[in-house]
């Protein structure tokens, strides 16, 4: 793992990669590479279909388009959540279809600070893939380093990625349930629970995403974007080891349990954890929207 855009690992062929957050220098470097691909994430919650207008408009040369709801979520059925997980292989379908091989190395990118393209990090390594790393800074930090755009769609030749362990652990409602039923989440050396939304939201002020507000009692709040510095791009590792230090008091990562609207920001909050050196923190995939499809679970507000 790395802590920072200038860390990496090597794999196949030699060539430095990180698994996290790569820079822009360095993807520049690598465009065009064999093995190489990059996913454009970008999206807006609003509007569905704006990601793709803007990918059509310019995108990093060779990038392919991912969309949040159609490639990187399941099918809703109603009470599993805004952007469900869809089966592993059907996941893995879809990378196979952008060229992804066992040896790939992947980048996601998005224009929200990292809020999509954390969604796709996370997924690849939840069907098995470690090679994967988001661009820190996003689309603005690559358009304000003047490098080349293009409005070509690639083509890509099918991969042969097939799903295999996870490198991410999940846990269901019914987990989450349990844990709420049987003690606060929050006491000491307990399972934490990581509410990653904005803080008006988590307290249940100002909801005008899910008909519902509030959170799930005994979950505390860590915005996602209280990961990034004022440029919009990843605090240090040192900086996020000791802020999350703060937050878990003593528990390992393990212990905790990251959530959000949808599943989606909580990835965020999951590779932050992962920059800062404490791997292994689970997500729950439905979250808050998944949560209050069941008018049964309890409801907490306030800060």
């Amino acid at each position: 793992m790395t802590a920072n855009p200038e860390s990496a690992t090597k794999p196949a062929g030699n060539v430095p990669f990180p698994e996290g957050i790569i820079g822009v220098t360095q993807l520049a470097g690598l465009v065009g590479a064999p093995g190489l691909v990059i996913l454009d994430c970008r999206h807006d919650l609003a509007q569905p279909d704006w990601g793709e207008q803007q990918y059509r408009l310019g995108h990093i040369p060779g990038a392919i388009f991912a969309h949040l709801d159609r490639d990187l979520a399941g099918a809703r059925s109603g009470s599993n959540g805004r952007h469900p997980l869809p089966l592993a292989e059907t996941f893995a379908a879809r990378l196979r279809s952008w060229g992804v091989g066992p040896t790939s190395r992947v980048v996601a990118y998005d224009s929200a600070q990292g809020a999509y393209a954390a969604r796709a990090w996370w997924m690849l390594r939840w069907v098995g893939h470690a090679q994967v790393a988001v661009l820190d800074g996003g689309w603005q930090a690559w358009q304000a380093s003047g490098q080349p755009l293009s409005q070509e769609i690639p083509q890509p030749e099918p991969g042969d990625l097939r799903a295999a362990a996870s490198l991410q652990a999940i846990v269901a409602a019914d987990m989450v349930l349990g844990l709420v039923a049987a003690a606060p989440v929050t006491a000491p050396q307990g399972t934490l629970l990581l509410d990653a939304r904005a803080p008006d939201r988590f307290a249940g002020r100002n909801e005008t995403v899910d008909p519902v507000a509030g959170h799930i009692p005994g979950a505390i709040n860590r915005f996602w974007k209280d990961n990034l510095d004022d440029q919009g791009r990843f605090k240090t590792a040192q900086q996020l080891r000791k802020e999350y230090a703060s937050v878990l008091q003593g528990r390992a990562p393990q212990q905790v349990i990251v959530q959000c609207g949808s599943g989606v920001t909580a990835c965020h909050d999951i590779l932050a954890l992962h920059i800062a050196g404490m791997p292994g923190a689970a997500l729950y995939p439905g979250s808050w929207s998944e949560w209050i499809a069941d008018p049964s679970r309890p409801i907490a507000t306030g800060d």
